[in-house]
C-alpha cells in the first residue's frame, strides 16, 4: 500500500463521517484513527442487546419521488442517514427511544443509533424543530442519504 492509497482512505474516512477504519489486504494491516471531534460518538454496544440481534427488517421501497418528503409533510426537513447501517431508535433494548413523533428536538439532540460494522454511531438532529415523522422501522437497514426523520422547523 503506498501513501496515495493511504491519502485516499482518509479522504474516504473524512467524506464518511467515519472515526475509525481498519484495512486487511493479505499480510498487510492499516488501522487509521481519528481523534473524537465533538461530532457522532461512537457507543460500544451493550451484550445484552448484541446476544439476541433483533431480526432484519426489509428495506423500504424506494419512492418514486427519489426519498423526497411525502406532499403532506411539505415544508419538512429530513434527518437524513450519514451512512450505510442498521437504524436503533434506542441505546439497547431496554431503553427508552431517543424521540417519538411530536418530540421537540435541537441541532445536539441525539435522534436514533446507526450501527455499521458493529460500531454504534449516535445520530444527532442537526436541525431544530418538532420531529412529524418517523420513516424507518427499528432494526431495518438504512442506506447512505436515506431520509429517517421528518422535521417541521419552528
Amino acid at each position: 500500500m503506498d501513501i496515495k492509497e493511504i491519502h485516499r482512505l482518509i479522504e474516504l474516512m473524512n467524506e464518511n463521517d467515519l472515526l475509525e477504519l481498519e484495512l486487511v489486504e493479505d499480510s498487510k494491516k492499516i488501522r487509521l484513527k481519528k481523534k473524537y471531534d465533538g461530532g457522532a460518538r461512537v457507543i460500544a454496544a451493550p451484550m445484552a442487546a448484541m446476544a439476541a440481534p433483533m431480526p432484519a427488517a426489509a428495506p423500504a421501497p424506494a419512492s418514486a419521488s427519489g426519498g423526497a418528503a411525502p406532499a403532506a409533510h411539505a415544508g419538512t426537513i429530513p434527518i437524513k442517514s450519514p451512512m450505510v447501517g442498521t437504524f436503533y431508535r434506542s441505546a439497547n433494548p431496554e431503553s427508552p427511544v431517543y424521540v417519538e413523533e411530536g418530540a421537540r428536538v435541537t441541532p445536539e439532540s441525539t435522534v436514533c443509533l446507526v450501527e455499521a460494522m458493529k460500531v454504534f454511531n449516535e445520530i444527532r438532529a442537526e436541525c431544530e424543530g418538532t420531529i412529524v415523522a418517523i420513516l424507518v422501522e427499528n432494526g431495518q437497514t438504512v442506506e447512505y442519504g436515506q431520509p429517517m426523520f421528518l422535521v417541521k422547523p419552528d
